[in-house]
């Protein structure tokens, strides 16, 4: 439990105190054993998709500038730790028969891979999620809301697909998808969004990247604070899309809106919904499929503000 200085008791903000005033998980308390086993009944065919970016070359190398990234993060650095490539720590060789491949891989999430935001990513006023205390995030890592209390996440995905939904491979840059426009989707594909969902919102920008990188880190289509108020109003666990912030990012690559209306303070510090960043959604999309089981658990990195995943989907 956390020390008797590190919580208000009572907070007017979104879902503070709602499961005591030392909860650290937020949103994901409603995956309850009910509604993981009524997922399952999204399962029609048992086939199944990664959702992930693939996690590709180094900063000092040409492989990466292949896979979408946010511009001016440390890119993964991935190198051969024995029996070759970029370094060799031995010669690989067990008694003269067999050759053993090592390696060893350093990555920055935010920024870099498809990865899960922790509630301790973000706060204000130097206060996080369900008013724990900021300076509980330092060097040593967060040992409040941390990713490592997360747990897994297995519950219903719902795919919000916007651009297909206005016929179109990608929305412009200047969309700003906002709680109307997320309702019509909803409607047309003939989904009701509901409590413990996983929501995954298509924007198609994760493809722009192979046209034109700079293109794809300057403004981008996203959430605006009404769409984003519109699911978390609807008890969703986390919300993920295939941009780098899932929401909007203006001119310049920054957060659309003010403070108030940006979806991180919205999501995380004020609901303790979880953000999933740059998805690839686009083999999903082809399927047309609207719900489905999800999957996802976060790396056990104890004091993380985010871990990179692997989101599967069953079909």
């Amino acid at each position: 439990m956390p020390e008797q200085d590190d919580v208000d008791a009572v907070s007017e903000f979104g879902n503070w105190g709602r499961w005591g005033t030392g909860d650290e998980r937020g949103a994901a308390n409603l995956l309850t054993p009910t509604v993981v086993l009524e997922a399952f009944k999204a399962v029609r065919e048992g086939t199944t998709l990664s959702l992930a970016l693939p996690i590709q070359g180094a900063t000092s190398g040409p492989g990466a500038s292949r896979v979408p990234h946010l511009a001016g993060r440390p890119l993964p650095q991935h190198f051969m730790s024995m029996d070759g490539g970029d370094y060799a720590a031995g010669t690989g060789r067990i008694k003269g028969e067999m050759s053993v491949a090592d390696d060893a891989l350093i990555v920055s999430p935010h920024g870099t891979t498809t990865h899960i935001d922790a509630l301790a990513h973000m706060w204000r006023n130097d206060v996080l999620f369900n008013g724990h205390s900021a300076n509980r995030v330092r060097s040593y890592g967060a040992t409040r809301c941390g990713i490592d209390k997360l747990g897994p996440l297995i519950t219903r995905g719902v795919m919000l697909d916007v651009a297909r939904h206005l016929g179109v491979p990608h929305l412009a840059a200047s969309t700003r998808i906002d709680d109307q426009l997320l309702a019509d989707t909803a409607e047309s594909a003939g989904v009701e969004v509901r409590a413990g969902d996983v929501v995954l919102v298509r924007t198609g920008w994760a493809a722009v990247f192979a046209q034109d990188p700079e293109k794809y880190n300057d403004e981008q289509p996203g959430l605006c604070h009404s769409g984003g108020k519109w699911l978390v109003e609807r008890d969703v666990v986390a919300i993920g899309s295939d941009n780098i912030a899932v929401g909007a990012l203006d001119p310049g690559g920054v957060f659309h809106g003010s403070v108030d209306e940006d979806i991180h303070m919205l999501t995380l510090w004020e609901h303790g919904v979880s953000l999933i960043e740059m998805l690839w959604l686009e083999e999903l999309s082809h399927t047309e499929r609207v719900e489905f089981l999800f999957v996802a658990a976060p790396l056990p990195i104890v004091g993380g503000t985010a871990s990179p995943i692997n989101p599967v989907v069953v079909l």
